[in-house]
């Protein structure tokens, strides 16, 4: 392999912007710093990922996405209702939950994962842990600006 281009395990500094197909920009790293990621961490969505391989330091491509190929396809498994017990302990009762509302849940490992909050059903809350892009085409334009290969 090239020991100038983005493989498996590369480090890799870039710049990057998400635009949905209507223009909206959803991140956009070219008015900022770049970004550096350890690529196959999950560091970065695998589908971001793939656009990158093999690109040298210096190279700028752009991408259109498909719905399922930047950040997977919406899996309807994560959305799921969480009892009012268990939102008691993670929301201020003094901020009322609006939908769209971001909301943040501990993992038994002590790490933390967000979910959306949908709408209140029965004897809980609707929250939808997709990832907000999951399912969506968008257009990535990336510029490696370095490459470290081990």
């Amino acid at each position: 392999m090239d020991k100038s281009a983005v493989g498996t395990d590369s480090h890799v500094t870039f710049h990057y912007r998400l635009t949905l197909p209507d223009g909206q920009v959803v991140f956009d790293t070219f008015v900022e710093r770049p970004a550096t990621i350890q690529m196959g961490l999950g560091q970065f969505a695998p589908g971001l990922e793939r656009c990158m391989m093999a690109l040298r330091e210096g190279e700028e491509r752009s991408y259109a996405l498909g719905p399922d190929d930047a950040f997977g396809p919406r899996n309807p498994e994560l959305v799921q209702k969480i009892s009012k017990g268990l939102l008691a302990q993670h929301v201020d009762p003094n901020d009322p939950l609006e939908p769209g509302d971001l909301l943040e849940f501990p993992t038994p490992e002590g790490g933390r994962f967000a979910g959306v909050f949908k709408g209140w059903e029965d004897d809980g809350a609707l929250f939808d842990f997709n990832h907000p892009l999951a399912g969506q085409p968008l257009d990535f334009v990336v510029r490696i600006v370095g490459v470290i290969n081990a």
